[in-house]
């Protein structure tokens, strides 16, 4: 992820600082939001910006929000996300303002999981893409979340936890990208159905 991060930044003009990247995706408390699932971003991220026609600038951009997305993480949805838009700041010395913001816009964009940026389509369906796993993944993957949220006990999970299902089931549209729909859709909606119906 290192030498990721450093590759990105040296392509548009800075000088890498990866700072205590790969301490903070290392914390005892991430069972899920860690260093596979920030690698796993990175890779389904830079595999889906294959059917784009984005410039190495834009490719660069990409990585280094990718990187970045769950930089600071504490289970507090939105705080998180803004912190860690606020840590990849830090850490662009001698990057371009304009680059600079657009790496902080597409960590923001996943607040909310959605924004007008083409870049930023590629970043949350890759983001999302563990929806569409195996369901022996997706198992492993909803324990993990489960294990960042102990701190609630189960009545208050379900409850929780089947309104975030509820509400990505819902979407009319779950990926944004043509080839992420291709690729997960399917499975993803499978998946949540599945987990929705054990959380009632």
């Amino acid at each position: 992820m290192r030498r990721i991060w450093d590759d990105a930044v040296r392509t548009l003009g800075g000088a890498p600082d990866a700072g205590d990247l790969m301490e903070r995706y290392a914390e005892p408390h991430r069972t899920y939001h860690n260093t596979f699932h920030v690698m796993s971003v990175v890779r389904d991220s830079s595999a889906l910006a294959d059917a784009f026609a984005f410039t190495v600038e834009e490719r660069s951009i990409l990585a280094l929000a990718a990187c970045a997305h769950d930089v600071i993480y504490d289970g507090k949805p939105g705080e998180d996300e803004r912190a860690s838009a606020a840590w990849a700041r830090e850490r662009l010395a001698g990057v371009e303002d304009k680059h600079i913001a657009r790496v902080e816009s597409l960590v923001l964009a996943t607040i909310t999981h959605s924004s007008s940026d083409p870049l930023a389509h590629v970043l949350l369906d890759a983001d999302l893409a563990i929806l569409g796993s195996e369901p022996e993944h997706y198992e492993r993957y909803s324990q993990a979340v489960r294990q960042e949220y102990s701190q609630y006990d189960d009545p208050a999970w379900r409850a929780g936890r089947s309104r975030v299902v509820k509400t990505l089931l819902d979407r009319e549209v779950l990926f944004v990208t043509e080839p992420a729909r291709q690729l997960w859709d399917a499975a993803a909606r499978t998946n949540l159905a599945r987990e929705l119906q054990s959380l009632a």
